[in-house]
């Protein structure tokens, strides 16, 4: 039997830190208070590095996507995908609602990964906001160039305030899509709610973890040691930060919105598809989380799909061309094209960062943003 577009039961494991609600009220469910149920790990053939027997998303009947994917890659994946990457979707999408904040943390390049622990990929991820309470903001890159002296320092003698000092700060808004590099150290504070897309595994290396259940010096390294898991941080700042993020534009009827930056292309695709703009996606693996609204998903192989708010599809390349019908608006998160991250993986392995050194900008304002609206 080939493949269909399907709905996924909500997969909500258990982290180290708090959070959690939105997610059970965006896609049903619940979580008891100060529950550490914050992320929900979606169309996931990753292990959790600390639990890894958890992670694993599962269809419909019960059967775990990694299994249905093993059995059958080209009705997965397509024969292109597979013949680039494997039986692998390159792809792990996440929800996040941290009710605490995120640990500053980095993730490592695929080049790290490959020399240090085997790895074919890092984790370069990116982040679709959702939701934001007044005040939260997002931490990305450092501020000012750093010496590797200092952060160890601060790392070796549990200086969160000081590393949360050293961070760039900026203020985000529904719909703005953050492209976050491998070896970028960052933080996010609690209220804002992200859709994440991210390589396909659980890597991070954690400077701080203040006021969470997890031992940093020994669990903050991915088993390295900082002397080694520090050679992925990136010790320079951003030099403009703008260029890793995109803000919502309107959608052309019968087209999908791009909402990644372009560095976002040898990693993942992310597309909007909003309010009766029907356009057609091509066939290929991808995963849909409805965002407002309720219609159909309508595959050219398959029945139509009921598809509304809080709901996580996931459509496979032999579903064919498809598109969205009714008044319903969805996230399309989908893997790299293989012409897009084409051999040697190596020279992909960050995206690069923005050269030019901008005029200093100064600190955002509510009022400040609703002038750039």
């Amino acid at each position: 039997m080939k493949p269909v577009a399907q709905l996924l039961p909500l997969n909500h494991p258990e982290h180290f830190y708090r959070g959690g609600e939105r997610i059970a009220a965006l896609r049903g469910g619940s979580v008891e208070e100060g529950a550490r149920r914050p992320e929900e790990w979606i169309a996931s053939m990753t292990p959790m590095t600390s639990r890894p027997d958890q992670g694993f998303s599962r269809l419909a009947d019960g059967a775990l996507l990694r299994d249905a994917i093993a059995a059958d890659p080209d009705g997965w994946l397509g024969k292109e995908h597979v013949a680039r990457y494997g039986a692998s979707t390159e792809l792990l999408v996440k929800l996040l609602d941290p009710a605490q904040r995120l640990p500053v943390h980095l993730h490592p390049d695929r080049a790290f990964a490959r020399q240090h622990l085997g790895l074919p990929h890092g984790k370069t991820e990116a982040w679709i906001v959702l939701e934001v309470d007044e005040g939260a903001r997002v931490r990305l890159g450092f501020a000012a160039p750093m010496r590797m002296a200092d952060v160890r320092a601060m790392v070796d003698g549990g200086d969160s305030d000081g590393l949360m000092e050293s961070l760039r700060t900026r203020a985000v808004r529904p719909g703005d899509a953050v492209l976050v590099p491998a070896g970028v150290p960052h933080s996010v504070d609690p209220g804002i709610f992200l859709l994440e897309l991210q390589e396909p595994t659980d890597l991070s290396i954690l400077l701080e973890a203040e006021g969470m259940a997890v031992d940093v010096p020994r669990d903050g390294h991915l088993g390295l040691g900082f002397d080694v898991a520090l050679e992925a941080l990136r010790l320079d700042p951003i030099a403009d930060l703008d260029a890793l993020i995109t803000r919502p534009h309107a959608v052309d009827p019968g087209r999908l919105a791009d909402l990644m930056p372009a560095a976002a292309g040898p990693y993942f695709r992310a597309h909007l598809s909003a309010d009766d703009s029907g356009p057609s996606v091509a066939a290929g693996f991808a995963v849909v989380v409805g965002t407002a609204g309720s219609g159909r998903l309508v595959p050219a192989h398959g029945d139509p799909l009921p598809l509304g708010r809080g709901d996580a599809a996931v459509v496979p390349f032999a579903a064919g061309d498809w598109r969205l019908d009714g008044p319903v608006e969805a996230v399309v998160c989908r893997p790299p094209l293989p012409e897009d991250n084409r051999p040697p993986l190596a020279e992909h392995d960050r995206p690069p960062l923005p050269e030019e050194t901008p005029e200093p900008r100064p600190e955002e304002t509510p009022q400040r943003l609703a002038e750039e609206a």
